[in-house]
């Protein structure tokens, strides 16, 4: 089992950063994906970045220019630098972890922005 402890939410203004951790710990042996979602009040749950153990990445457009997302392999943990925050980006964001074919979640984070 893997479990998963994401930090770093908060209410932040418009045009503020914050930044996102999740830390992964118990058995870990090769985790490849790791990624953030986020879920708005009423909406899905949807993705906003990836990034494999070879460091490749992948973000939703809305994001792309404002959010980086990194990896620590050495300590199981990745990140999430969010900047130029919008009031759209209010959300529970959620890091997910996949190893041998299995995701685990975490039990998520809140951010809000304020206009």
């Amino acid at each position: 089992q893997v479990h998963l402890v994401e930090s770093g939410g908060g209410l932040v203004q418009a045009g503020g950063s914050l930044r996102l951790s999740c830390a992964a710990s118990g058995s870990i042996f090769s985790i490849n994906a790791m990624g953030w979602y986020r879920q708005a009040p009423g909406k899905q749950r949807d993705l906003v970045a990836t990034i494999n153990r070879d460091g490749s990445t992948n973000y939703v457009d809305s994001v792309k220019g404002r959010f980086t997302i990194s990896r620590d392999n050495a300590k199981n943990t990745v990140y999430l630098q969010m900047n130029s925050l919008k009031p759209e980006d209010t959300a529970v964001y959620y890091c997910k972890v996949s190893q041998y074919g299995i995701n685990y979640w975490g039990k998520g984070t809140l951010v809000t922005v304020s206009s």
